[in-house]
């Protein structure tokens, strides 16, 4: 185990304009029949984790990973 601060979590913040858009074209799909309810969560949590994956990444200039573990690393 390692005593360095965790990375960035794998998902954005609740402030990310994107996070928005993506629950509003998921709350969309639903309203106006192009998807189901679970066809529009799996496509918002597949984005928004994504969406997490390149906020993390803007986080941590130069890193390999995010926050101060490298790829490869065991985390716990």
């Amino acid at each position: 185990m390692t005593d360095s601060p965790t990375p960035s979590p794998p998902f954005p913040s609740p402030d990310n304009a994107v996070l928005r858009v993506i629950v509003g074209n998921a709350t969309a799909s639903v309203r106006n029949g192009e998807a189901t309810v679970e066809e529009a969560i799996l496509h918002a949590a597949v984005h928004g984790w994504y969406e997490g994956h390149i906020e993390g990444e803007d986080e941590c200039l130069g890193c390999d990973f995010r926050g101060n573990w490298q790829k490869g690393d065991v985390r716990g």
